[in-house]
């Protein structure tokens, strides 16, 4: 026997301990960070975890020598905005890369805009320039339904789809592609577009939060900036969270984000107006009740479908 082969057999490794495996890759890591910077979700994170066995998996066996193929890994993320969609793309980048499926590990995120010219022979350098930039990583589309605008005779999404179905296709060892958007609007995409479907093996639904677990959010929201909320603003914040997701456009996270953003304005200027002598750091940085419960959502009259104020 050639002393090359000899050497690959002596190499090969009888068994794989995947505990092991799991600690030394990092993967032990993402899925920690995914738990730390997302509450909730408990679908989702199963569904990453899940995932992340496979792929542990179908490495031992590419290390054993055994028939393998790499596994199709372009995804769908459905659900509402809000839900943490770019946040796990962002961990599932990283995922991808320690365990040796993709080059770099970065993420590219783009809508339709990135992606479909305006005329003529503008979508494909567009829609190439962004595929350069994402090869040997992620590319997350959100909103993907918009690419396909079949009522517009001039619309040029169309082109855009073909150049990236060919290259996840062709160029599935080197870039993964997940496609985000409203649960029924990629369906109909879906539908209306083949190709994605029989591309795209993973299927995750982001489902929307609980009212306590958006009151969680928001707790570490504010500590993210080094705020807190006292007794009473804790209590109004709970308050505003039920009325608020009554109302039209309410975006989970995304809403929260904005009504803390207005909570912090409001406290700014209770603090310059009624401010009698030097402030310490406590006040400076106590979300109240009455910071929460200026906002419109807590009028009796509806906000007219705007994001709560």
């Amino acid at each position: 026997m050639p002393e090359a082969a000899t050497a690959d057999i002596e190499s090969t490794p009888i068994a794989v301990d995947l505990h092991a495996e799991f600690e030394n890759s990092g993967v032990k890591d993402v899925l920690a960070e995914l738990d730390r910077d997302l509450i909730g979700l408990a679908p989702v994170k199963k569904r990453i975890r899940e995932t992340a066995a496979l792929l542990l998996v179908e490495r031992a066996r590419r290390s054993m020598g055994l028939a393998h193929e790499t596994p199709t890994l372009h995804m769908s993320f459905t659900g509402n905005p809000g839900t943490g969609k770019t946040t796990v793309a962002l961990r599932m980048a990283d995922l991808l890369h320690r365990l040796g499926y993709i080059r770099k590990g970065h993420l590219v995120s783009v809508t339709r805009d990135d992606l479909v010219g305006q005329y003529i022979g503008h979508t494909a350098p567009k829609t190439k320039e962004i595929l350069k930039k994402a090869m040997g990583g992620v590319l997350f589309i959100d909103e993907a339904y918009y690419l396909y605008r079949p009522e517009n005779e001039r619309d040029y999404g169309q082109e855009a789809i073909e150049i990236l179905l060919q290259v996840m296709e062709n160029q599935r060892d080197d870039l993964v592609v997940i496609l985000a958007g409203y649960s029924g609007r990629m369906e109909r995409f879906f539908e209306s577009n083949p190709g994605f479907r029989s591309r795209i093996a993973h299927h995750i639904d982001f489902p929307d939060y609980e009212d306590e677990e958006l009151l969680q959010i928001a707790v570490k929201m504010l500590e993210q900036q080094n705020y807190r909320f006292d007794d009473a603003g804790l209590a109004a914040m709970r308050d505003y969270i039920a009325r608020r997701r009554q109302q039209p456009h309410f975006a989970n996270a995304r809403s929260i984000r904005n009504a803390l953003d207005r909570a912090r304005l409001r406290q700014a200027n209770r603090l310059f107006e009624g401010a009698a002598g030097p402030l310490s750091a406590d006040a400076l940085s106590t979300i109240s009740a009455e910071d929460i419960r200026a906002s419109r959502v807590f009028a009796a009259a509806p906000s007219g479908g705007k994001e709560g104020m």
